[in-house]
């Protein structure tokens, strides 16, 4: 939702807020959460498995995120169709286009994270039965100094003169370039593999809480580029600890309505930029509600209920029908 709120119109009354302005201009370093997250759930579903298939992983994942990825294109197009070219639809729909510095953000452009996405699925089973199953150590050198590298690179890089020279091809090489988030993925799978050996239930509530207001402290008062991972010190501990907590946080988020948002999420997320153009094209042009405050109440709704529709009717449903496929 902070990254939902990052795309909306800055008149929006939560960017009057003096610091909590800061946490939602810096929003889209949730993105790096979901990279890391995603590297750590991998872990956590495929643990006890001796081998993975290539075969079955790829169909499950395919299923899980595809459908809704061209989804989000369909839709976009509704009220952009004079975006539409031939070209652009391929990049999208091959999901190559974040490998190409000025195409990262295009149509649909909430997609260019799954299209880095793609590239951690295409490696994870051989990641997985190569070096994770056999227990092979060195993976966690190669992993912290990729980490390394990468952070120093891209917060240099982001202070050069050739960033700031050629901006959007800069910005997007910078922030959207696959090779730079592959840290992201490699820490979060580090940090599935800590939590599979390691893993204590516990009551963890306060040191979540603590883990939190550093992650916000840090996105409003220090200036480097956190886009890339390196917000990893504190969010592979916030993963952790949510992962192992057994007091109220837990029993809060575990209330069904919460556990449904939870289920919509990249509903929500891969969604978000057409229905906000589509619904504000609707109360714009035919309602003529122009006030931004308004507009998002009647957007954060709208989206929800959208989520919720295409969860229901195109994600779950062409998961199943995959997995039914598996079976026979």
């Amino acid at each position: 939702m902070a990254i939902v709120i990052s795309h909306f119109n800055k008149d929006l009354f939560l960017y009057k807020i003096r610091y909590v302005s800061d946490i939602f201009l810096r929003a889209n370093v949730g993105v790096s959460y979901f990279f890391i997250l995603s590297g750590f759930i991998m872990i956590v579903a495929y643990h006890q498995k001796v081998k993975i298939s290539y075969k079955d992983f790829y169909r499950n994942r395919f299923a899980r995120i595809y459908p809704l990825y061209v989804a989000g294109l369909l839709l976009y197009l509704v009220t952009r169709y004079s975006d539409f070219s031939i070209y652009k639809c391929l990049l999208y729909l091959l999901g190559i286009q974040s490998w190409i510095p000025g195409k990262a953000l295009v149509l649909n452009f909430p997609g260019w994270s799954i299209s880095v996405e793609f590239l951690f699925y295409l490696i994870f089973p051989w990641l997985y039965n190569y070096l994770y199953s056999k227990g092979n150590k060195s993976i966690w050198i190669i992993a912290i100094l990729i980490w390394t590298g990468t952070q120093f690179f891209t917060n240099l890089y982001v202070n050069s003169h050739a960033y700031k020279g050629a901006h959007t091809v800069s910005h997007e090489f910078s922030h959207y370039f696959p090779l730079w988030h592959v840290n992201e993925f490699l820490i979060g799978n580090l940090a599935g593999l800590f939590f599979v050996k390691n893993r204590k239930k516990k009551n963890y509530d306060i040191a979540i809480t603590l883990v939190f207001i550093g992650i916000l402290l840090s996105l409003i008062f220090i200036p480097l580029n956190f886009h890339n991972g390196l917000m990893a010190v504190l969010f592979i501990p916030l993963i952790y600890l949510i992962s192992c907590n057994n007091g109220m946080l837990t029993k809060l988020f575990s209330l069904k309505p919460l556990e449904f948002l939870g289920e919509i999420s990249y509903a929500v997320y891969i969604v978000h930029i057409p229905v906000l153009y589509i619904l504000r094209s609707v109360l714009w042009d035919y309602f003529q509600v122009y006030e931004s405050n308004t507009v998002f109440w009647i957007y954060l709704l709208v989206l929800i209920i959208v989520s919720a529709i295409f969860y229901r009717f195109i994600e779950k449903p062409a998961r199943d029908y995959l997995k039914r496929l598996r079976i026979r």
